[in-house]
């Protein structure tokens, strides 16, 4: 049934000026819908048969622009119900043009991206957000503007603006990339029309660089496992860096918040913390001798970053961050001494991890399986090559890494990558 939009004058409803209001119709499945626009007029200046001023009306020019930019706001409301296969009626029709949307600034929409962050407990991924929010507002003063404005003249000011501050350029791709995060964010709510999206003639590309090198050689890797720490901090360092390797490249975070729980007849089955992947490693021997190395009956956790006074995840975020530079600090020092090309992270681990398996000829999927890195595409892009290759039978990659003779036998079943030791 088709949807006809008119303007009527209401003449049976007399205002005290002696005027009858105008009233936008929707007449839709029979069924006939009513909405003042907003002015009123003499009786004898509409003209009722044609719906529409006479010639001798005063402000008519006035009167029927406004007209038919409410005509127009109804008849694009229509088309894009029509063109989305949306059912409506004339009801629902006129409470979506009419129906006021407030809409929001970019900082409420940066505080309720943070806000759901913080909720599902990505606290260091909100504090990351909040820094990006911070330099936003000092290059602009404040964020009460809508998103619209935001344009790539905008963009490319906030570019220079990052330049001059002198930071890397790394930095300035993640602040683009969060920026980016948010502005789809805010189009995904609604906020802000997909055709206002700054990004499609804006590419942030040109801000990336190749990222510094994170890993090392494998007789590199050998002096840093073999290294006899001089303190305790350098004792631990060595031995959070030597676990992160042999247990297939687990980071510090993920380290931290290892329990007894975590350890099923020597194998580490934990969920990664940034994806919340399952992750199953066989421990290998010296593993097991590092977890038995720091077991506590008093402390729940395998080594000693949390403990049992750390309670809220905030605590947890804070320490682990507190921890991680001190153990990072220490680990660099180890690494100039022990002329190490690059500095020396907990993150060197895991990538020198991934290295060897890349070097090795494992298939990129996989390693991004065993490190707990894969998305959903990436899980299924697995699992359909490694289905269409051998049905029901379980691919085996053999890795030899430095530090244990005995090679990593990697297993893949359909939806877990499991590291075992042959």
């Amino acid at each position: 049934m088709s949807t006809t939009i008119s303007v009527v004058c209401y003449k049976s409803k007399v205002l005290k000026n002696n005027e009858s209001p105008l009233m936008i119709r929707v007449c839709k499945d029979r069924k006939m819908k009513y909405q003042s626009l907003g002015i009123s007029i003499l009786p004898k200046y509409w003209n009722f048969k044609a719906n529409k001023p006479t010639s001798k009306c005063p402000n008519k020019e006035y009167i029927e622009r406004l007209i038919a930019e409410k005509v127009k706001v109804y008849t694009d409301k229509v088309i894009e119900f029509k063109s989305q296969e949306k059912e409506f009626t004339a009801t629902s029709l006129m409470e979506k043009v009419n129906k006021p949307v407030k809409r929001k600034t970019v900082q409420e929409v940066f505080n309720q991206y943070i806000q759901e962050l913080e909720s599902a407990n990505r606290l260091r991924y909100a504090d990351m957000y909040k820094c990006t929010m911070h330099s936003l507002i000092k290059f602009n003063k404040h964020l009460d503007i809508p998103f619209s404005d935001m344009d790539t003249i905008w963009l490319k000011r906030y570019e220079v603006w990052l330049q001059s501050q002198g930071l890397a350029i790394n930095t300035l791709g993640t602040r683009f990339r969060h920026l980016r995060v948010i502005y789809n964010f805010a189009i995904e709510e609604k906020i802000v029309k997909s055709e206002y999206y700054p990004f499609n003639s804006f590419k942030v590309s040109k801000l990336s660089q190749t990222t510094a090198k994170r890993s090392i050689q494998k007789d590199e890797i050998l002096s840093v496992l073999n290294y006899q720490g001089q303190t305790p901090l350098e004792c631990l360092a060595i031995d959070l860096f030597t676990f992160s390797y042999l247990a297939a490249g687990i980071n510090f975070g993920d380290i931290a918040r290892l329990t007894k729980d975590n350890i099923l007849e020597n194998r580490l089955i934990y969920i990664r913390k940034k994806t919340q992947k399952q992750i199953k490693v066989s421990l290998q021997e010296q593993a097991i001798k590092l977890i038995q190395k720091y077991s506590m009956p008093d402390n729940p956790y395998l080594f000693p970053i949390l403990s049992s006074f750390h309670k809220t995840e905030q605590q947890k975020v804070n320490r682990i961050h507190k921890i991680i530079a001190k153990v990072n600090k220490s680990l660099k020092e180890i690494g100039e001494r022990l002329n190490i090309p690059i500095d020396l992270t907990t993150y060197v681990a895991r990538h020198s991890f991934a290295t060897v398996l890349k070097r090795s000829g494992v298939n990129t999927f996989l390693i991004c399986e065993a490190l707990g890195r894969s998305s959903e595409r990436v899980t299924q892009a697995v699992k359909m090559t490694i289905d269409k290759m051998f049905s029901d039978i379980s691919l085996y990659i053999i890795v030899y890494i430095p530090y244990d003779p005995k090679p990593l036998v990697f297993c893949y079943f359909v939806r877990n990558l499991s590291v075992l030791k042959e």
